[in-house]
């Protein structure tokens, strides 16, 4: 999501300077201290390097006109120390014992949701933006092969086991794409019925891969067990016209419309009713979906016109270009 604002803000014309790691790909200016992501390099340690990251942005505040923090709870505790403006859009609680942290910045900093489900009443908030996708990087496709897929960590709050049990009980092949977050649980709950066939694991996809196992499945299976706050795998899905069965949780139901773009279902047996009822929609209904309200250039607008709210509010000058 940081990436596709990023380059969409610069193809407006705005000046970003990009706090990232250093192998990271931008037109904006790129500015690191870690050399890559935690994940690829598990020599670092990632509180060491997430407070250089930090402290990075916040020593070179005066550069800026506003921060766009979306690094979660920690920068917040440097905003008080500078007089530029910082933004946060707050990507889920993790836990609610993090929720001091904002409440102390409530007012003083500025919040905006990624979806309406995902906000605490205890906290203020400019907008609710969506995440927009950059839909020339997803192919539509109208005629799909049979298998079903799962997208996403392989944790048990994204349900990758109740993906396998939908699967099997439709007499469908699965195939399951994404990173290993939960090893104990891949090696009890998944790993056994991995057998290349109807169940078949490929692990981490690139852009490519991930836009052709998307496009050619019958349906995206996401069967959380959490109030998740966005689920970019579902709009990513639709956007290549491929229908979504989605436990009705979080912010499900401002992204699928039941019947429509796929199916909210309340549990593995709702799956399996729905994986039957898929034919009944129409594919390309899930790309116009995404075309209407889930494209980067409305997440670049709708951030545009935030912060020129907050530049205006704050009494700054507003050297922003005008929404599309």
């Amino acid at each position: 999501m940081v990436s596709v604002l990023t380059e969409g803000l610069v193809r407006r014309g705005v000046g970003v300077t990009l706090f990232a790691t250093k192998d990271s790909l931008t037109q904006a200016e790129l500015r690191g201290v870690c050399r890559s992501g935690y994940e690829e390099d598990k020599s670092i340690i990632p509180k060491v390097w997430e407070c250089l990251h930090i402290a990075e942005v916040f020593e070179q505040a005066r550069e800026f006109d506003l921060i766009h923090n979306n690094f979660d709870f920690l920068p917040l505790s440097y905003s008080a120390l500078v007089k530029t403006p910082v933004l946060t859009t707050i990507h889920g609680f993790s836990s609610p014992k993090i929720l001091p942290v904002y409440e102390k910045y409530n007012g003083k900093t500025h919040y905006v949701s990624i979806s309406d489900a995902d906000r605490s009443e205890k906290l203020n908030y400019l907008r609710t933006i969506h995440h927009g996708i950059e839909l020339e990087q997803f192919d539509f496709n109208p005629s799909p092969e049979d298998y079903l897929l799962f997208f996403g960590r392989i944790h048990p709050e994204k349900g990758t086991r109740e993906a396998i049990e939908v699967a099997k009980r439709s007499k469908r092949r699965l195939i399951i794409a994404g990173i290993i977050q939960d090893q104990d649980y891949f090696d009890t709950q998944v790993k056994p019925h991995i057998d290349d066939h109807q169940v078949k694991y490929i692990g981490i996809v690139g852009p490519t891969e991930r836009n052709r196992v998307l496009r050619q499945a019958y349906a995206l299976l996401h069967p959380i067990y959490f109030e998740e706050p966005f689920g970019l795998a579902v709009v990513e899905s639709m956007a290549c016209g491929t229908p979504v069965i989605a436990f009705n949780r979080g912010s499900m139901p401002e992204l699928i419309t039941s019947g429509t773009n796929g199916f909210l279902v309340r549990d593995v047996d709702g799956a399996v009713e729905a994986v039957a009822q898929i034919g009944s929609i129409e594919r390309a209904e899930c790309r116009r979906t995404v075309e209407k309200r889930f494209s980067s250039e409305q997440m670049v607008d709708g951030y545009l016109s935030v912060y020129r709210e907050i530049l205006r509010g704050a009494g700054g000058l507003d050297r922003l270009p005008p929404a599309s």
